[in-house]
């Protein structure tokens, strides 16, 4: 195919992912009362074992098709719009490409965190034609080290795959903090992303609970000249980082267990994959009733997060809907006391 049909093609389904985007949010300023994103994790598995992460196992089996097209059908259900499949690794699972496809059957916009490390020419062009939307891959280093094997010299040929194949809209996270040998290694990472015609964002590793640890003096450098790299549209709904870059919390409302779900192997909901404890409550039975529950419900570790998806999530709904800050016997997975509405 010739490089002007490629580019053709490509444009006319970023044009199609815009309009439903577009919508996705249109539906979320309308109504509160139903999930904007949730993670599934269809794999806990992993092929890789990177120091920080406590996500991954190396021996659990894969979800079944027939239990992960129950709970897409259940999150449509909810009205769910966005569903982002996760892992440990997802590409692990012999049945992917049906759950992608799936995914986009239902309605909703398909994208995948992956390591990277099994994609293939046929492997995106598989991608492709299940109707991914969005991927995303975090490199963490030039070379590979004893934090993360997850590195641009491993990485980049699978990096020139996706330029060459991949429909769907590529973003590479370079990380910074939590242990990162040499910090300048994200600015590598991330132009070489941009040289290859993807978006490139920088991430703060954050500790085993998902909280907050401040850079030192060479990572904020390094930060924001990768902020600066950025597109406007990321920096925006990024910029809670920059309180995280200083060891500052932020103020905001978390809506997790109602905007963002966290949909274990288990098939459980969870605030995220920091929180996984509560409310710990089967997707099967989750109801209206929970989401509204969890969009009033504060939660007490929302000032030093540093999960990314959620605090996206969240800032449609910033203008309105404040949380109480009566005090309730509900006690999360660490031992701090949750506030929520009465």
């Amino acid at each position: 195919m010739s490089d002007t049909r490629k580019n053709l093609r490509r444009a006319w389904k970023a044009a199609g992912r815009r309009l439903r985007e577009l919508r996705m949010i249109g539906k979320g300023l309308a109504s509160k009362d139903h999930p904007i994103l949730a993670h599934v994790i269809p794999m806990r598995r992993c092929n890789l074992s990177c120091t920080y992460c406590n996500e991954f196992d190396d021996f659990s089996k894969p979800v079944t098709i027939e239990t992960m097209y129950q709970r897409l059908d259940q999150l449509a259900k909810l009205g769910t719009t966005i569903i982002t499949i996760s892992g440990g690794e997802p590409l692990l699972h012999p049945d992917l490409d049906l759950i992608v496809a799936h995914i986009r059957k239902r309605g909703m916009i398909a994208g995948m965190i992956t390591n990277g490390y099994l994609l293939t020419a046929e492997r995106i062009q598989r991608l492709n034609r299940a109707g991914l939307d969005h991927l995303q891959i975090s490199i963490d280093n030039v070379m590979p080290d004893e934090v993360s094997k997850k590195s641009l010299k491993v990485l980049d040929k699978k990096l020139q795959l996706l330029a060459e194949h991949a429909d769907f809209h590529v973003n590479i996270n370079s990380v910074v903090g939590g242990g990162i040998r040499t910090p300048q290694d994200a600015l590598t990472v991330g132009k070489r992303a941009i040289e290859l015609g993807f978006t490139s964002t920088v991430g703060i590793i954050h500790d085993g609970e998902g909280q907050l640890q401040p850079l030192g003096e060479r990572e904020r450098e390094v930060y924001n000249a990768m902020r600066a790299m950025e597109k406007s549209s990321y920096a925006r709904i990024n910029y809670f980082q920059d309180n995280i870059a200083h060891g500052k919390e932020n103020r905001w409302r978390c809506r997790s267990g109602a905007r963002y779900l966290y949909i274990c192997e288990d098939g459980l909901v969870h605030y995220c994959s920091q929180q996984r404890g509560y409310p710990a409550k089967p997707l099967a039975e989750y109801t209206l009733a929970d989401i509204r529950r969890e969009y009033r419900t504060e939660k007490s570790c929302a000032p030093r997060c540093t999960v990314a998806c959620v605090h996206q999530v969240c800032y449609i709904d910033f203008w309105r809907g404040k949380q109480d800050l009566t005090p309730s016997p509900v006690q999360d997975r660490t031992g701090r006391g949750l506030v929520q509405l009465q």
